[in-house]
């Protein structure tokens, strides 16, 4: 009997290239760096704009979508670490098209974003520099980080760790300082609980909002899935990967929920905005000398911890889908230090595009950047559960070995994950702000696929996605979530 693990292997060992050398702190790191950015710092401020207080249950049904989401993710990324990771399973568990589809989708969504957080982190300069144009810091900002990508997977993990801490002690900082203004706040002034009702209730803008508004969260919590590329780089897979995904979905459910509901307590919502970081405002709210521009810093770490953690994310899917023979062979050449230079030039396309529209539309490109990129992202989310309930059903049919790390509540929760998805991604079509993710998103996917079926349905070029594996009856204790 051949085993899943065996067979797959061969998949794996298309990428071999890339050096494993991740530990799992920096994996945590990395997928905090990815997720706590801009979508908390500046993106915020759109979600509060929609929802008004009630944006906390938004962002707690984001959080519930992502934990399923990371529960699926980690079944499948301890039985097959690879930097292929949920488009090489989708390729393998659903179909060669879906694979295909699965990483330009995701890849193409993360290039976008990357052209977002370097549209914020031109935004946070001007705090500074009000009248500096834009394009000055996303090209200076961007051969910074293009330049720490290109050394090697080591550089790229210590300044992402060191990013990702900054946030992390800033985060946990803004949370006491803010429970400590909220608490000792007269009951007769302008800060407290009372925000959440004062300005027109707790729904301002009705049920209809609050959905709308789980759009943004769903921005913001993205990235979290890039634990699961990193895995093809990580020193022990199996330990670091349960330990990063454990640690960080903790860490970003506390971070997001406890920073929103004490900066709507402290600043009204109807003041939020994009115009600058919600953070800097509260900031000014309760006039700390030197503190708005300490915080402005802060947020300006966080774009571009983010921007960094993206750069590694499409470089290594670019390198995938070349490797699987989607994309160039020169994309899946990897130098002497591992690193996929010509994936990482590719990938900085977002780059590009951003310094563009910095330019064309200075004041509404972040909110394009996050339209467009967010089809992407929804998409690859939308597929991660797909691609689960068909693992899952394939691996339990063919007597699969107890997998060491377990998703509860199948098939339910992962269908119920996918559901809300598809909900999600059909609300934005009702709505003004992003009607441009569908719109540009269903024109993308019906393009890649008659590019799939014109040049690349060989079934002989694909034997190793589609054939199906005999699981084994041995393996290591069940660990549920």
């Amino acid at each position: 009997m051949t085993h899943s693990s065996d067979h797959f292997q061969k998949i794996v060992d298309q990428e071999k290239g890339l050096q494993r050398s991740l530990s799992s702190s920096q994996m945590s790191m990395i997928a905090i760096g990815g997720a706590i950015g801009t979508g908390l710092f500046l993106g915020s401020g759109f979600a509060i704009g929609f929802a008004g207080p009630s944006v906390l249950i938004s962002y707690a049904i984001g959080a519930v979508i992502a934990l399923l989401l990371m529960g699926c993710l980690a079944e499948m990324t301890v039985a097959h670490p690879t930097s292929g990771s949920f488009g090489a399973y989708a390729g393998y568990y659903v179909s060669p098209w879906a694979g295909f589809m699965v990483r330009y989708a995701y890849w193409a969504s993360i290039v976008l974003a990357i052209g977002a957080e370097v549209t914020a982190v031109a935004l946070y300069m001007q705090y500074w520099f009000p009248s500096s144009p834009s394009w000055v810091w996303i090209v200076l900002f961007s051969a910074c980080l293009i330049g720490v990508n290109a050394l090697s997977v080591n550089i790229f993990g210590m300044v992402e760790y060191w990013f990702s801490a900054i946030k992390i002690v800033a985060i946990v900082g803004f949370i006491l300082l803010g429970a400590y203004i909220v608490y000792g706040a007269p009951a007769s002034g302008p800060i407290g609980f009372k925000n959440y009702f004062d300005h027109g209730g707790f729904f301002p803008k009705g049920f209809w909002g609050t959905w709308v508004a789980v759009i943004v969260s769903i921005f913001s919590y993205l990235s979290i899935e890039m634990i699961a590329v990193a895995a093809g780089e990580a020193k022990e897979p199996e330990k670091a990967i349960t330990h990063a995904f454990r640690a960080a979905m903790v860490r970003l459910v506390v971070f997001y929920m406890l920073t929103l509901a004490l900066m709507l307590a402290i600043v009204p919502w109807s003041a939020a905005g994009t115009d600058k970081s919600p953070f800097v405002k509260v900031m000014e709210a309760i006039h700390i000398a030197g503190a708005p521009a300490l915080i402005n810093f802060v947020v300006l770490i966080a774009a571009l911890s983010a921007m960094n953690s993206q750069l590694y994310i499409t470089t290594r899917m670019m390198f995938s889908l070349s490797r699987a023979g989607y994309a160039s062979p020169r994309f899946g050449r990897v130098n002497r230090r591992g690193v996929p230079l010509q994936a990482l030039a590719l990938s900085c396309i977002g780059i590009a595009l951003a310094a563009g529209l910095s330019i064309l539309y200075p004041h509404a490109s972040f909110g394009l950047m996050m339209a467009i990129s967010m089809f992407g992202a929804m998409f690859t989310w939308l597929m991660i559960f797909v691609t689960h309930y068909c693992f899952r059903r394939r691996w339990n049919k063919e007597g699969g070995r107890p997998l060491a790390f377990r998703m509860w509540g199948f098939p339910v929760l992962t269908l119920l994950g996918a559901g809300l998805m598809l909900a999600i991604m059909g609300t934005t079509l009702f709505t003004d702000e992003f009607k441009a993710t569908l719109l540009t998103g269903i024109p993308f996917v019906a393009v890649l696929s008659v590019v799939y079926f014109v040049w690349y349905r060989n079934p002989q070029h694909h034997e190793l996605e589609v054939q199906a594996p005999e699981v084994a009856a041995a393996g290591k204790p069940i660990t549920e979530i």
